[in-house]
Formats: C-alpha cells, structure tokens, sequence
C-alpha cells in the first residue's frame, strides 16, 4: 500500500509538472531552436463563410450585416447559413435577406451543428471555407488575414485568435470570466508556440479557414468540429496553423451558460477519443505528441490531482514530508476556492491562476460524467446567450 501510495504522489505530480510547465517549455525551447515560420503572402481567392445557427434571434441580421461590411471584395464573398430547427422565425428572416451573396439552408427539424456544417460545406462554392459562429465579433480585416496566412500552401488550415472583451461591468468581474481569461491567455500563448513550431492541435471554433479541396466532412454528431477537423487535415500530411492578426471577439457568459458550455466542450473531447481511437496510437496520429499533452493530460489532471491528494494523504501519517505536502495542497484550494467565493481577490495574481486551475480541473470532471451519462449528447444546449457553439476551455 505504501509503495503505491508513492508511485500515485510521484507519477501524479510529475504528470502535473508536464502538462503545465514541461509541455510549454519544451514547446518554447522548440520555436527557438527550430522554428517554422509561414511567410503571408496577397491573396484573395474566393470565400465562402459557413455558420450553423439555432434560434439565433436579432444576432442573426447583425451577424450577416457585419460579414458584408468586412474588409474583403464582396464579389467573391459568399454567405452560408444553415438554419437548424430553428423556431424563432429565423428562416423568414433569412429568406427575406437572402440573395446572390447569401445562401440559405433551411432544416426544420433540429439535427446538431456538424450535421449542418456538412451541408453548409457542401453548399459552399469558395475556394476557401471559413467558419464563424454566430455570435462573435470579426476584426474588419480578419478574412484577408486567414485568405493570406493560406496563400503559400505551407498551411492547409488557418486558426484565427479569439480575444475577449467585456461590455458588462457585473460580468467582468464574474469568477467564470476572471478564469476564462487568466485560461485564455496561457492557451492564447500555447498555440502561438504550437503554430511557430509546426501545428496547432485545434482551432477556434469562433473563426477558422480551410483550403476547400483539403477540407474534411465532420461526422455528424461530432461535437468538436475544431478539434477533429484540424487532426483530420494533419492525418492526411497538413500543417495547421494560428493567425494572431485575424481577431474574433467574444464577450465573457454569465456563469449558467459557461457553465453548460465547458461540461459540454470537455465531454466532446471524450466523444472525439471514442470516435477516433486512433488518435491514442503515435503511428496514427501525427500530432501525436501535441494532442497527448495539450488535450488528452488535461482531461486527466483532476485523477492526477486525486492521486497526489489521496497518496500524500495516506503517507503523511508517518512522514512529515508528505505532511508538508498536504498542507500546499490545502492552502493551493483554499486560495481558489477563496478566489471564487470573492472575486476581489482573483486581483492577486496567485489567487487569480488557482482559481482558474481548480474551475478547469471542476468542469473537466463534469464532462467526463456528463459524457459517461450521456454519449449522444450532439444537439445544441441552448442557453440564454443562444446556442453552445464556442468554447475556449478544451
């Protein structure tokens, strides 16, 4: 009992250290060592936009108002909207605004959003495919930037950079939203480090692009489009890559819908594993390594976390080592837990990152039993913020 005590502590902080620190590192010493850089070049091809939408009310024109205004030539951009059951009057709206430019796909009964992305692809006649949800902000020049990080071919898809910006003063100060961005930022600096060093493992559901004739169908049903689509492209020999310049701004949710979004996006990345096991086997999957420590280590950090906990615990009863041990851990959640009970607090840096850590490393546990209870959870949850589309926390 003891020798597995150990080897649970041990195994578990070493695999703790990896994820979070190890995995970084070596990614950092990597874009300095050999770095593989993509050079834009002008390009302006044909683009198609593809948004799957349920419900979306008065979101719906803003957003189809706002791609027409976007920095691109209009003669060679295409709107693709596919309607999925929605009951909001949507599909009048559409067929009213609908003309050259906009495509309409209208589904009366609700089937999930990779099932209308595959028509919206299908649809799609761009030499590009770029893929938008329908509530966030595009930067006016985010089109050109994806189009152009394309040009060359040395990347077959193309990450724009989600940022947050906060227009409520209640919800920049939420728990939920201090987490996110003190998250984002470190997953921000991550793929910008996956990107200058090779591929990134999964791109922003909130805005991406793929070269049409590399652009692999989403099963349907498939939660994660964003995650499945860029480890298809790498399977087939593609590097995928991270535009810092195409921004898409999103605001924080209020914590019932962050809530339901990041149980839902953590049992996708359980769905995606049992889709494709393959994805386990280094001679399958080519970002092997990448998705084993972006992806797969976080999903299993709260057992590395009740390995550490339970272990320590157990042996701090005869050595006062893993008494100290214990106590870190003891102070290590009281300072989240503090963090999340007052938000003032999150203004200290070190209560700021535990808090973010522990509501991670809570809802990664709850997607795993959501996912556990329900594995065919592929409709929209919808929330008051409208449909579960993108999530940051992966």
């Amino acid at each position: 009992m003891t020798l597995l005590a150990h080897l649970g502590v041990w195994a578990g902080l070493i695999l703790l250290a990896y994820t979070f620190a190890g995995y970084p590192l070596l990614l950092w010493l990597l874009s300095k060592v050999r770095p593989k850089p993509v050079s834009p070049q002008e390009w302006t091809p044909t683009l198609s936009v593809c948004i799957a939408a349920h419900n979306p009310g008065a979101q719906l024109e803003r957003k189809i108002a706002m791609l027409r205004a976007l920095d691109y030539p209009q003669e060679k951009l295409q709107i693709v909207v596919a309607s999925d059951g929605s009951t909001d009057g949507s599909a009048e709206r559409l067929h009213a605004l609908q003309d050259d430019r906009l495509r309409v796909l209208i589904h009366k009964e609700r089937r999930g959003k990779s099932t209308c992305l595959r028509d919206a692809i299908q649809a799609a006649t761009g030499e590009l495919l770029v893929f938008n949800d329908i509530r966030q902000r595009v930067s006016s020049d985010a089109l050109r930037r994806l189009a152009n990080a394309l040009a060359s071919g040395e990347l077959r898809a193309v990450s724009g950079l989600l940022r947050f910006t906060v227009g409520d003063p209640e919800l920049a100060s939420a728990p939920e939203s201090v987490s996110t961005d003190a998250y984002w930022r470190y997953e921000s600096a991550l793929r910008q480090m996956e990107s200058q060093t090779g591929s990134v493992v999964g791109v922003s559901g909130a805005l991406y692009a793929v070269r049409r004739e590399h652009m692999p169908l989403p099963p349907a049903g498939i939660v994660l489009d964003d995650l499945w689509v860029p480890l298809q492209i790498a399977a087939q020999g593609g590097r995928i890559g991270l535009e810092r310049a195409a921004v898409v701004w999103d605001q924080p949710s209020p914590p019932a819908v962050e809530s339901v979004r990041k149980r839902r996006t953590l049992a996708g990345n359980w769905q995606l594993l049992a889709v494709w096991p393959g994805l386990l086997l280094p001679w399958r999957n080519r970002l092997w390594w990448r998705y084993v420590s972006h992806k797969l280590l976080r999903l299993l950090t709260p057992w590395m976390l009740l390995s550490v906990g339970l272990g320590s615990a157990f042996l701090a009863l005869d050595n006062s080592f893993y008494g100290v041990l214990v106590m870190l851990q003891l102070l290590a959640y009281a300072g989240a837990l503090a963090g999340m009970a007052m938000p003032r607090l999150r203004q200290w840096f070190p209560i700021r990152i535990l808090s973010a850590f522990l509501d991670m490393n809570y809802y990664a546990l709850l997607g795993t039993i959501d996912y556990l209870r329900r594995r065919d959870a592929h409709l929209w949850q919808i929330t008051a913020n409208g449909p579960a589309a993108s999530v940051p926390m992966r």
